[in-house]
């Protein structure tokens, strides 16, 4: 299994030495997963940082009606983790699941912490992709609380354009906070004022 995508990924935001990424790989757990395979359940700890090495995952929650809310997408070269299950090592709330059949590399919280003492700039790097999560997330919050459906749902194709044809509707829909049948009404007056 090649590295590569993950040290490119890595790459963006700290630079490591040829030690520090073989320490780094030597850390990762490789696995690959069938499609609509649970990763995560709801009211588990989430023990490790998931990054997408092909495929895709989703995390989502499931409210007290059995309606599915999905809160993220992880495609290839994207990190997911229950964030707050990870950080607190209490039960998480959130679903992580794959769309497809999907490679991953796991990144263990114990050996997250190792790499934080062995390597101190790992603690930059995680502390910039938790900040993007962060601001992701409120910004999400607030676009559902202050876009129309069609504005939300230009935002999910500007945030991941390789999903739109590849995600089965009700998945697009359960982000957007729509039902299938209103998203695809939606999609065809979009597209009658497109003409």
């Amino acid at each position: 299994m090649s590295h590569t995508i993950i040290l490119k990924n890595i790459a963006k935001h700290i630079t490591l030495n040829t030690n520090e990424e073989a320490l780094f790989v030597s850390l990762l757990e490789y696995q690959k997963v069938k499609s609509k395979k649970i990763i995560l359940r709801q009211g588990d700890v989430c023990r490790h940082s998931i990054f997408v090495t092909n495929g895709c995952l989703r995390g989502f929650t499931i409210d007290a009606n059995g309606f599915e809310h999905v809160l993220s997408f992880a495609p290839q070269d994207w990190w997911i983790a229950d964030m707050y299950s990870l950080l607190s090592q209490k039960a998480g709330n959130l679903n992580i699941q794959a769309m497809v059949d999907t490679e991953m590399l796991l990144l263990s919280k114990v050996n997250q912490e190792k790499l934080y003492l062995e390597i101190p700039k790992f603690e930059r790097f995680f502390r910039i992709i938790t900040e993007k999560s962060l601001v992701a997330h409120q910004q999400r919050l607030v676009d559902n609380l202050s876009l129309t459906a069609q504005q939300r749902y230009k935002k999910f194709c500007t945030i991941y354009p390789n999903l739109i044809n590849e995600l089965p509707q009700k998945q697009i829909a359960a982000y957007i906070g729509v039902t299938p049948e209103f998203l695809s009404k939606m999609k065809a007056q979009m597209f009658k004022k497109n003409k």
